[in-house]
């Protein structure tokens, strides 16, 4: 994608997610088909981040299509070890982009794993977690960015708030290394993964692990059903 204003969403299909997490050749990680269960109307996420920890509460009536996929991507392990790799914040603050997976074995496989279109119902306020895309709703995947302004222009573009972040994690998310900015060449992560950032952007902050928290913030138990951008 040509990352101005790129981020992404999901597909849905009532199915199980049998297996997950995993990482074989036969797991929903490198199997799209297989992520698909219908994530309940509220859920959480607990992401924890070389910069520190913040959960975001998720909205299926927000935008359902783009809710099933972060659920589904938050309970194979999908963000674990990816990078936020373009955190814009100057000239003003606009967006923290994530969900490029470090593998490129993994990406390959999601790319163009696109989900429907969701009309927009909440509006891409500062803290909102919504999906990139390649310019048009039909191309989110597995991208997302936090909105660290009030980026509501976004709304007429077609992007959904799938999540917020809650409590104090917007703290967290304002210290995300922006000193790259739009540097990270994203078809460069596409192929190679973590080592082309690590080598050419070794300060980047990562998210460590991403897991589905009830509302205490304790793990969800394995199976539990309680509570996309384009290369350039």
């Amino acid at each position: 994608m040509s990352a101005k204003v790129f981020l992404f969403s999901s597909v849905l299909v009532l199915a199980s997610c049998d297996g997950c997490p995993g990482s074989g050749g036969d797991s929903p990680l490198r199997d799209p088909s297989r992520a698909t269960e219908q994530a309940p109307e509220l859920f959480h996420a607990k992401f924890e981040t070389t910069a520190g920890d913040f959960t975001v509460e998720c909205h299926r009536a927000w935008a359902p299509n783009g809710a099933d996929r972060f659920y589904n991507l938050v309970k194979i392990g999908f963000f674990d070890d990816t990078a936020f790799f373009r955190v814009v914040k100057q000239p003003v603050p606009f967006v923290a982009q994530f969900g490029i997976h470090g593998d490129p074995s993994v990406s390959r496989r999601w790319v163009d794993a696109n989900i429907a279109p969701d009309e927009p119902a909440k509006s891409n306020e500062r803290g909102t977690l919504s999906f990139a895309m390649a310019g048009k709703p039909d191309t989110r995947s597995t991208q997302l960015f936090i909105n660290f302004g009030n980026n509501k222009r976004l709304d007429g573009m077609g992007f959904a708030p799938v999540c917020e972040v809650v409590g104090n994690g917007m703290a967290v998310a304002d210290k995300l290394n922006g000193e790259y900015g739009e540097q990270p060449n994203q078809g460069a992560i596409q192929s190679k993964g973590n080592a082309y950032l690590k080598e050419k952007f070794p300060r980047l902050d990562y998210v460590k692990t991403a897991k589905l928290v009830d509302d205490a913030g304790a793990p969800e138990p394995s199976g539990s059903g309680a509570p996309s951008g384009k290369a350039e």
